[in-house]
């Protein structure tokens, strides 16, 4: 029996990478999804911000769900996720992050890697970390 739930001793299945929708690269990506959002925003300024930055609660939240249905924690619904849920789920936290970082600075793209990078050197131990973490 080939059980790839976590946890398991099987390895996840090799994916092959996909472009991202309408062949722009991930980060022109959450650029448009960053400009439709703010163009259908209704609320503005300091509150919206807020908003942008408490919806990675919510899509967290979500997570969570999932895990627990794909668990059968909850014994009044028993298993009501899959794994491939969660996945879904933890890929819109990250749009939500990427989206919300995009909207504290048009900058996001460089920022991120600066982050990402100074990550993997404390981290993998690739080199120096520079100035404290």
């Amino acid at each position: 029996m080939n059980d790839s739930r976590p946890g398991t001793s099987q390895p996840p299945p090799t994916v092959s990478p996909s472009p991202s929708p309408s062949g722009t690269d991930l980060w022109e990506t959450v650029d448009a999804l960053w400009a439709w959002l703010d163009a259908g925003q209704p609320v503005v300024g300091r509150e919206a911000l807020l908003l942008r930055m408490l919806k990675l609660t919510e899509e967290v939240g979500e997570v969570a769900q999932a895990v627990i249905g794909a668990t059968g924690q909850n014994p009044r619904k028993g298993t009501s996720h899959s794994w491939e849920d969660v996945q879904s789920e933890l890929c819109d936290v990250i749009i939500t992050a990427l989206v919300a970082l995009r909207t504290l600075t048009p900058q996001a793209r460089e920022v991120f890697a600066g982050h990402l990078a100074r990550v993997a050197r404390r981290s993998l131990g690739t080199g120096s970390t520079g100035p404290a973490d």
